[in-house]
C-alpha cells in the first residue's frame, strides 16, 4: 500500500487557523466598531460616521490565509480550503441553534441570558447571506490572486494581494448586505459605507499580512 504524502506543516497550521476564523467572524460581527479617522470619511460622502461590523477583521484574515495557501500550495489547494471552510461555518450555526433550543439553567442571570440570546440569534436571511457571501468572495479572492500570479509570476505579491482582496471585499459587501437587508430598509448608505471601509482596510492591511503569512508558512515547511 502506498503511503500518503504528509501534509505540509504550513498547510496544516494555516488550515487550522482558517477554520477558527470562519467560526469567530460571525460572532465578532455582532459589534459595530468605529475606526477613528476612517469614520470621518462618512460625512464627506454625505453619510453618517462610518462604522464597520467587527467580523471584518476575521474575514480579512480568511483572505490572508487563502491567498497565502494559494501562493504556497497552488490554486486548487486554496479552493479546497475555501470549500472545507463551509464545514465549520455551517456546523457553528447548527450548534448555535441547538444551544439556543435548550432551556437555560435557572441559575443563569437574566441579563447574561438576554445578552447571549441577542448576540447568538440571527435571522435566516443573515445566515444565508453570510454563507453565500463567504463562498463567492473567498473563491473570487483565490481565483484573482492565482490568475494574477499566472500573469505576473512570483513577483508583485503585494499587488496581487491588494487587488484580489479589494475585489473580494466589494463582492462580499454587495452580496451580504443585499441578501440580508434588501427590502427591510434603504441599504444604499450602509452599502456605501461598508464598501469604503472594507476597500481601505483591504488595501492597507492585507498585503503586509500576506507577506507575513507566506513567510511563516515557508519557515514552517523548512523546519519539517
Amino acid at each position: 500500500m502506498t503511503q500518503a504524502a504528509p501534509v505540509p506543516r504550513s498547510l496544516f497550521a494555516l488550515s487550522v487557523f482558517y477554520g477558527g476564523m470562519v467560526c469567530i467572524a460571525g460572532v465578532l460581527g455582532n459589534k459595530q466598531v468605529s475606526l477613528g479617522p476612517l469614520s470621518a470619511l462618512g460625512p464627506m460622502l454625505g453619510l453618517g460616521p462610518l462604522a464597520i461590523e467587527g467580523g471584518i477583521f476575521a474575514f480579512l484574515l480568511l483572505v490572508v490565509v487563502s491567498s497565502a495557501v494559494a501562493e504556497l500550495h497552488g490554486r486548487s489547494v486554496a479552493n479546497r480550503l475555501v470549500r472545507f471552510g463551509f464545514v465549520p461555518l455551517i456546523a457553528s450555526i447548527l450548534l448555535a441553534l441547538l444551544v439556543l433550543a435548550f432551556p437555560p439553567s435557572p441559575e443563569m442571570r437574566g441579563e447574561n441570558l438576554q445578552a447571549f440570546t441577542s448576540m447568538m440569534t440571527g435571522t435566516p436571511r443573515i445566515w444565508v447571506a453570510g454563507i453565500i457571501a463567504y463562498g463567492i468572495s473567498q473563491t473570487l479572492n483565490v481565483t484573482v490572486f492565482a490568475w494574477l500570479k499566472g500573469r505576473e509570476g512570483a513577483s508583485l505579491l503585494w499587488l496581487r494581494a491588494a487587488v484580489a482582496s479589494v475585489g473580494s471585499q466589494i463582492v462580499d459587501a454587495l452580496f451580504f448586505i443585499t441578501i440580508a437587508f434588501y427590502g427591510q430598509f434603504p441599504i444604499g448608505p450602509l452599502l456605501i459605507g461598508q464598501l469604503v471601509v472594507k476597500v481601505l482596510l483591504s488595501a492597507l492591511l492585507v498585503p503586509p499580512a500576506i507577506y507575513a503569512a507566506v513567510a511563516l508558512g515557508r519557515w514552517l515547511d523548512a523546519r519539517g
